[in-house]
């Protein structure tokens, strides 16, 4: 899987248009429905990360939607969006299990903090904290961003030095390392966990990859070393690899 699949569902041509295209601006996939009906009927159902849905449409209505839904097994996050906000309506669709809900028109950062949130609990790795430390800062503001897009929660660091002081330490399920930094760099930082007593899964990153390098990263125990600049899938397939461990499983932070 590449990036979230987001779904809008929607019977205004306009609306469909402009959220996509939102959502596409965001860094994610995004497909377009006018009815329920033909949402259900998409073979990109069982791809969908995430539902934003119109309240107020012809045909099947959002209580017909979520029931269909859940017959089918597939717990997709619902988003509701309406020109017809209240507060009846706004507490029902809440109470029937939907992650948000906002009026038209909403602000682009109310809907990327929507989709967020309904990525935290679509995805298996929701609550688990991304650590990367890395001293270009473009780096770090890109790699974080494709972190929150899958779900995970992301911290960025521009050095060793700052991570080893920061509160996120303990809190930390993997880290995204950068071999070469100004400082300590990426192998100093490994042996300096290891012999605090910190058990964090590592990846190593570089721009300089060298077979030297690789093998020494992991002899040291890293799970993974990536080459930049590197997919989306490679990223989010490591990372996946990373939490759940050689043998399936959970590996502990500490």
């Amino acid at each position: 899987m590449t990036n979230p699949l987001i779904a809008v569902v929607d019977d205004d041509e306009s609306i469909r248009r402009t959220t996509t295209f939102l959502i596409e601006s965001f860094g994610f996939r995004a497909a377009a429905f006018e009815s329920a009906e033909h949402f259900l009927a998409a073979g990109q159902l069982h791809e969908t990360s995430c539902l934003i849905a119109d309240l107020q449409m012809p045909g099947m209505n959002r209580f017909q939607l979520q029931s269909e839904l859940a017959a089918t097994g597939r717990a997709i996050p619902i988003i509701f969006i309406t020109v017809d906000d209240n507060k009846e309506s706004r507490q029902r669709a809440m109470q029937a299990g939907a992650v948000g809900f906002l009026s038209k028109p909403f602000r682009d950062e109310d809907l990327l903090g929507g989709i967020r949130l309904a990525l935290q609990k679509r995805f298996a790795g929701t609550g688990d904290l991304i650590a990367v430390v890395d001293d270009d800062e473009s780096i770090r503001r890109t790699t974080s961003f494709l972190i929150e897009s899958y779900g995970f929660r992301a911290a960025a660091f521009e050095s060793a030095e700052s991570f080893l002081k920061s509160r996120q330490l303990g809190d930390t399920s993997c880290l995204i390392l950068d071999v070469r930094m100004q400082g300590m760099n990426g192998f100093e930082l490994q042996r300096e966990l290891a012999g605090a007593g910190y058990r964090i899964p590592t990846v190593f990153i570089t721009c300089c990859e060298d077979t030297e390098s690789r093998g020494q990263a992991m002899r040291a125990g890293a799970v993974a070393f990536l080459s930049k600049p590197f997919s989306d899938e490679q990223l989010l397939q490591t990372l996946r690899s990373a939490l759940r461990g050689d043998d399936g499983s959970t590996k502990s932070s500490g």
